[in-house]
């Protein structure tokens, strides 16, 4: 069966070709302005994906940034320039006349690290992707979660402090101001104010404070610089914050974490995991929820897009 996934991104479209299971192809585009040439442009991915050969495709599975509805309608999509309440789905098989999926990113890059990736032997896992914001999918029982209207998953905007900075959702104090790479360039810049002397992140941002971002603390703990640890370890605090209201929710077996951010590796997840285990409702009277790196980086959506395509999940 040969299945083609699409990872819609604010910059590019990434798309696979899966078949057999395998990778076989891969194509990026950037993502165009406006409906029409998006629509466009996906459709010819599709064909990129296919070769000269032209494959036969059995389904084309789509995941898109925002709000998508079970009948794959893009509602909310900030990062996008196209109309609102997107028909993507029907728009798509009209055009391709092949089976079309379209689901919210995170929850794709869920399902494939679940098929392919790190989240492999486990029916209780949410993989919460790292990012600019905060993104998520959930499985329970195996299956994905998509709740009642096909949005769930936006964990980044779970409220962690109500007087906490202003999100671009229009809310104070959401969880991915806090554990974002956003949030932690901005627990840079408040340690960096404090001592700015000798600050090796400050020395990497170019000796501008407002210009410190995330990057450059993870450089600086990658060179062992003792600032850049203590912010590491307060932005691990965040994230494990979240992440337990998300475990006392949903008692998963595993977090799955992505994103970029996830390339400072053990410096990140060690003291995640050590968080965790004390936030956690009933900690140390609980199995410790498994916190592992995901394997697929930027391909997941992609690719657990094209096993959506594939069949009802």
């Amino acid at each position: 069966m040969a299945l083609c996934g699409i990872d819609l991104g604010g910059t590019k479209c990434l798309g696979v070709l899966v078949d057999g299971g395998e990778i076989v192809a891969e194509a990026r585009v950037p993502t165009p302005s406006g409906t029409d040439a998006l629509v466009a442009e996906l459709a010819g991915v599709v064909d990129a994906l296919r070769g000269p050969g032209s494959v036969a495709i059995d389904g084309v599975g789509i995941g898109a940034p925002g709000l998508v509805d079970r009948r794959g309608v893009l509602r909310v999509a900030p990062n996008l320039a196209v109309e609102p309440d997107l028909e993507l789905r029907a728009v798509l098989e009209a055009a391709l006349g092949v089976r079309v999926v379209v689901d919210n990113d995170a929850t794709c890059a869920a399902w494939g690290e679940r098929e392919v990736g790190a989240a492999r032997g486990f029916d209780d896992v949410i993989l919460v992707t790292l990012g600019t914001g905060i993104g998520g999918g959930i499985i329970s029982d195996g299956r994905l979660h998509r709740g009642a209207n096909g949005f769930a998953g936006e964990i980044g905007h779970m409220v962690i402090h109500p007087d906490g900075p202003r999100c671009p959702c229009g809310q104070q104090g959401c969880w991915e101001r806090f554990a974002s790479g956003n949030g932690l360039g901005r627990l840079a810049r408040e340690a960096v104010a404090e001592a700015p002397g000798g600050s090796r992140i400050l020395e990497l941002a170019g000796g501008d404070i407002e210009g410190v971002r995330g990057e450059h603390v993870t450089a600086a703990v990658a060179e062992g610089d003792a600032q850049a640890g203590e912010v590491l370890g307060r932005f691990a605090w965040w994230t494990a914050l979240g992440l337990a209201n998300l475990a006392n929710i949903f008692d998963p077996e595993a977090f799955v974490l992505g994103g970029g951010l996830i390339r400072a590796g053990e410096a990140l997840l060690a003291p995640t995991r050590a968080a965790l285990a004390e936030l956690s409702f009933g900690a140390g009277r609980r199995p410790e929820v498994t916190v592992v790196a995901a394997q697929l980086g930027e391909r997941a959506g992609a690719i657990g897009a094209a096993f959506l395509a594939g069949g009802d999940h």
